[in-house]
């Protein structure tokens, strides 16, 4: 259903986009049903829920063993809206993401520029040439569970994406790459 919405808030601004260009008089009239597609897409967001307090419930603790097994040494926070927990599996340390539900929303874990489509990583050195590039970390959607995700302090569409940061002087700004290699500007970081 949310898919659904995204998709036709998109062709409803792939349309008025086209028109914008073959017909200046309804320039005005279009630019309005742009910004009600952005404010429809945004809305139709589910509302992350604020966590109470400052102890992991349990029953996100059992989630969590039920998703990934009893792993030893897992290190739990408790941020704003979401549950997090380190730990380190087959080799790899990792972070899960619980929602206020104690319902994975996804993990994320370090990468390496070259885990990216060589595609991307091209068109990254060339539109950020002067940009050096720093950690790359990947999102892992659960599919199961609706609610959004929070990385750098925004709330995004839960979807397996790439984030790369990129620091130019004192300028640091993250990109993101979907899995079907397409680039895109994030968000710029204090």
């Amino acid at each position: 259903m949310k898919r659904l919405s995204y998709f036709s808030a998109a062709l409803v601004f792939l349309f008025a986009f086209g028109n914008l260009q073959a017909q200046e008089p309804v320039k005005k009239e279009l630019k309005s049903e742009i910004k009600t597609a952005k404010k429809e897409i945004k809305t139709d967001r589910k509302t992350l829920h604020k966590l109470e307090g400052t102890r992991i419930p349990q029953r996100t603790k059992e989630s969590f063993v039920s998703d990934f097994g009893n792993i030893p040494d897992v290190k739990w926070k408790r941020a704003s809206y979401l549950d997090e927990a380190v730990f380190t599996k087959d080799g790899k340390e990792m972070k899960a993401y619980y929602d206020f539900f104690s319902k994975l929303v996804g993990t994320t874990q370090q990468k390496t520029f070259t885990d990216l489509p060589e595609k991307v990583q091209k068109e990254i050195k060339t539109k950020y040439k002067d940009y050096k590039i720093g950690e790359v970390v990947f999102f892992d959607d659960n599919e199961a569970n609706e609610s959004d995700m929070l990385l750098f302090d925004t709330q995004f569409e839960d979807a397996d994406n790439y984030f790369v940061e990129l620091t130019k002087g004192n300028m640091k700004q993250i990109v993101q790459v979907n899995t079907k290699g397409e680039l895109f500007f994030f968000k710029e970081l204090k």
